[in-house]
C-alpha cells in the first residue's frame, strides 16, 4: 500500500488555519483570520480581528456606521494581521509569509513590511478599490513584498471537527 495521495498542500493547510482563526472573531460583519509561516513551513503565529485585551466585547461598538468614528468599531478593532504580529513570541518574522482571509489594509501593510514579511497570500480582496488597499499594494510593490490571491483547489476540504 502506498501513501495517501489526497492530502492537502501547504497553501491549503495554512489558509485553512487562517479561516479557522477567523471563526474566533466576534465581529458581526467581517471575520478575518491570519496565519504567519516561515520558509520551513512552520507556523509562527496566528491572529484574528477583535478588540484589544481588556476591552470588553460588550462595551465597545461593533457598528460599521455611527454618528462619529468614536461610535464605530473602526477606532477599536485590532486587525488579524496586526494581532498575528503581536502574538508572535519567536526569533523574528523576516522572510515569513502571511496567509490572510482578507487583503491587508494600509496600516497592517506598514506593520507587515516593517517586520520583514516577504509574501502575502490572501483569500478575498473585496475592498480592492479603496484608497487603503491601493495604498497597501503600492507599499508592497515598493518594498518588494509579493502578494497573490489564494487559488482554491478542486479538493473538497472538510473543515468540520
Amino acid at each position: 500500500m502506498g501513501k495517501r495521495e489526497d492530502y492537502i498542500n501547504w497553501d491549503e493547510y495554512f489558509m485553512s488555519i487562517a479561516i479557522i482563526s477567523s471563526y474566533r472573531s466576534k465581529d458581526p460583519s467581517t471575520q478575518v483570520g491570519c496565519c504567519i509561516v516561515d520558509s520551513d513551513n512552520k507556523i509562527l503565529s496566528v491572529g484574528y480581528n477583535g478588540f484589544p485585551k481588556g476591552c470588553s466585547d460588550d462595551e465597545f461598538p461593533w457598528d460599521r456606521v455611527g454618528d462619529t468614528s468614536y461610535d464605530t468599531k473602526y477606532n477599536y478593532v485590532a486587525h488579524a494581521e496586526l494581532n498575528a504580529i503581536l502574538n508572535f513570541r519567536g526569533y523574528g518574522l523576516k522572510g515569513a509569509r502571511v496567509y490572510t482571509t482578507l487583503f491587508p489594509c494600509n496600516e497592517c501593510a506598514k506593520a507587515l513590511i516593517q517586520v520583514g514579511i516577504t509574501e502575502i497570500i490572501y483569500l478575498e480582496d473585496k475592498y480592492a478599490n479603496t484608497a487603503e488597499i491601493k495604498s497597501s499594494k503600492r507599499m508592497f510593490d515598493s518594498a518588494n513584498v509579493k502578494y497573490s490571491k489564494y487559488k482554491m483547489s478542486n479538493k473538497n476540504i472538510n473543515l468540520s471537527i
